[in-house]
């Protein structure tokens, strides 16, 4: 999608004027999943090359894109500059690596992956399983009651997308055997063999972190952390930096992402704790807003900016620098 002139002289004018009603510099960090090769109606959330790729061009322009490493330290001696953003990714897809790098690279725009490293080298997570399990399902129903669920009714691609949000909001909170009960059930009605390939492999997270990105870490598995006991969440924190350091020829992870991302939902101020007293030396959640030099290093928020046209996603990103999160 093309970006005139004009809209880049408004964006610069109204930039302005909304950083003077601020009156202070925060940080906006932004969360991507993937970037899909081309537009996809059963993934009508995700960007495509083509959106991304303007998305970074705005963000060159008209933000101060830098490695959240730098943007930590300048929050921490308050010398954060004005409009200055970071960007991360959550989970460790393989199109991290095919189809966002090279746009970030052309940009010059640093980035954070955080990796789930129970799923490289072919893995699946669960909610993909959810995905693609209705995508390809053959019948136009899912009976899921044989797992304590209901009969569902499904046709077109819209029907199918709608039942795959609803059964993802229904199975996240689970327990991870009941939850691997439903999945593994919903993989076993699919009578068409499930890609093996979203997930990045551990060439591709090596090319990754050798062009200069930063990989962070997401625990092994993707639990919630809030339903596992200390001992589980520790284990998973701490097995997840070991396995992706180790692959990395024992570069240092330095962050951390909690799986969801919720504050008092999907972890607590324990989790934070654990975080810190392993040697992470900041985590980011999912909590809307911007950071300051008030904000607690270990639960910083972020955001996902949806929008699918240049003036909105902007005004989203302007919007949130208005909204400090402590």
């Amino acid at each position: 999608m093309p970006v005139n002139s004009l809209f880049f002289k408004t964006l610069g004018l109204s930039k302005q004027l909304l950083t003077r009603a601020s009156g202070t510099s925060r940080l906006s960090i932004l969360i991507y999943h993937r970037v899909l090769d081309k537009a996809d109606a059963f993934h009508t959330e995700i960007p495509d090359i083509n959106a991304f790729s303007w998305q970074m061009e705005l963000l060159h322009r008209y933000y101060n894109v830098i490695p959240l490493s730098e943007a930590l330290e300048q929050l921490q001696t308050n010398q954060l500059q004005p409009e200055s953003a970071c960007v991360t990714f959550d989970d460790g897809y393989a199109d991290n690596y095919l189809n966002a790098l090279p746009v970030l690279e052309q940009w010059n725009i640093p980035a954070t992956f955080f990796v789930a490293s129970g799923f490289l080298d072919g893995g699946m997570m669960w909610n993909d399983i959810v995905l693609e399990g209705i995508r390809h399902h053959y019948e136009n129903h899912l009976d899921l009651t044989p797992v304590g669920l209901k009969r569902y009714e499904m046709g077109d691609v819209a029907q199918r997308r709608q039942l795959a949000e609803h059964l993802l909001a229904d199975i996240k909170y689970l327990s991870s055997t009941q939850r691997d009960e439903v999945t593994s059930f919903i993989k076993e009605q699919t009578l068409q063999r499930l890609p093996d390939n979203l997930m990045m492999t551990t060439e591709q997270l090596q090319a990754l972190h050798a062009s200069g990105m930063e990989i962070g870490g997401h625990t092994v598995n993707h639990p919630i952390l809030s339903s596992l006991s200390q001992a589980e969440a520790e284990h998973e924190i701490y097995q997840g930096r070991q396995q992706l350091s180790s692959r990395l020829d024992g570069a240092a992870i330095r962050y951390f992402a909690y799986p969801n991302g919720k504050p008092g939902q999907d972890y607590n101020i324990d989790h934070a704790e654990i975080v810190k007293r392993l040697g992470f030396e900041g985590a980011v959640s999912t909590s809307y807003g911007a950071a300051t030099s008030n904000s607690d290093f270990y639960q910083l928020p972020r955001f996902t900016p949806w929008d699918k046209t240049p003036l909105k996603f902007t005004m989203r990103l302007m919007k949130n620098t208005l909204i400090p999160y402590h």
